[in-house]
């Protein structure tokens, strides 16, 4: 099997940037020839220099249809690579990739330039959002005069891919990305109160700052979801939320212990005030954030049911 590192974005958005940096490092530089795929060119060039003494053969495909598998496996017979990097076309649905078998996606990176940012996901949602669906890793850069705007872009990505590692970076390096004053609420109040935009937000920020939450007391409105084979005395209250488009949704929520679990129907409508815990819970497999119920009231179901992140 050949590691394949993919790495996406539009097109100015430092892919070929952040890949020149990346070979060029030690931890990079292992034994045999490694080739580039570059699926278009943009304002930086790859340096010859550089390439030769990494050991790294660069090759384009410029034709979406030119990018099939008879095509690949002839430069791999061509340069008999240890590890290829794909420099993917922005305007490339991501979806569409598609390697020969023997090829394993080893990591697939997404580079976004933050000064574009809210142009792209507003007229190119679709394409932006198959990019970081199933990327590990995702690099806002040129974020200087724009940290304002960082927690809300932040939140776009997260409520997309919500596993993904987030980086943001200014010319002075890496930016702090959510601050306890962009909240919605006021984290130290005795008991959160989460609107429906407030879940949303504090769902995203609990994944990146677990830290702000344990011990202290929430309560919102959300839906029950008892999923098959969930342990006894557990079910989880949350909000169906549009991550992407009208057609793309998902249910925001987290594993909540409550000794009146089974009395509880599906799809019931409950107000839930909790206190938040980091535990090991089973079906996490690993620890995670897990809440313990103080109360669980029958309510009507609010005025939107689905929230938006759009």
């Amino acid at each position: 099997m050949i590691p394949v590192y993919i790495i996406n974005g539009f097109l100015d958005s430092g892919k070929t940037e952040f890949i020149n940096y990346t070979i060029s490092q030690p931890y990079f530089q292992m034994r045999g020839k490694t080739l580039l795929i570059m699926c278009e060119e943009g304002e930086n060039e790859y340096d010859p220099g550089l390439l030769t003494q990494t050991n790294t053969v660069l090759e384009s495909i410029d034709d979406k249809e030119a990018f099939r598998s008879a095509n690949l496996i002839e430069l791999e017979k061509k340069h008999k690579p240890k590890r290829i990097i794909i420099e993917w076309n922005g305007m490339w649905n991501a979806k569409e990739i598609k390697l020969p078998w023997h090829w394993k996606l080893e990591q697939q990176i997404t580079i976004i330039d933050g000064s574009t940012f809210s142009t792209y996901f507003t007229n190119m949602r679709s394409l932006l959002a198959e990019m970081l669906r199933k990327s590990e890793m995702i690099i806002m850069n040129r974020c200087d005069g724009i940290q304002d705007k960082i927690p809300s872009y932040k939140r776009n990505i997260k409520a997309i891919n919500q596993q993904a590692e987030i980086i943001f970076e200014g010319k002075n390096g890496e930016i702090n990305a959510t601050l306890e004053e962009d909240l919605p609420y006021d984290v130290n109040q005795d008991i959160i109160e989460l609107d429906d935009m407030g879940y949303g937000i504090w769902y995203l920020d609990v994944l990146d700052n677990i830290g702000r939450y344990v011990g202290k007391k929430i309560t919102f409105v959300g839906m029950v979801l008892k999923p098959d084979g969930f342990p006894d005395g557990y079910f989880v209250p949350g909000r169906m939320a549009m991550t992407c488009c009208a057609d793309d949704m998902a249910f925001l929520g987290y594993a909540c212990k409550y000794d009146k679990a089974e009395e509880l129907e599906q799809k019931q409508w409950v107000k839930v005030t909790a206190e938040v815990c980091f535990e090991y819970f089973s079906d996490y497999k690993q620890e995670g954030p897990v809440l313990h119920a103080i109360a669980v009231e029958k309510t009507s179901k609010p005025k939107e049911e689905v929230i938006s992140f759009m």
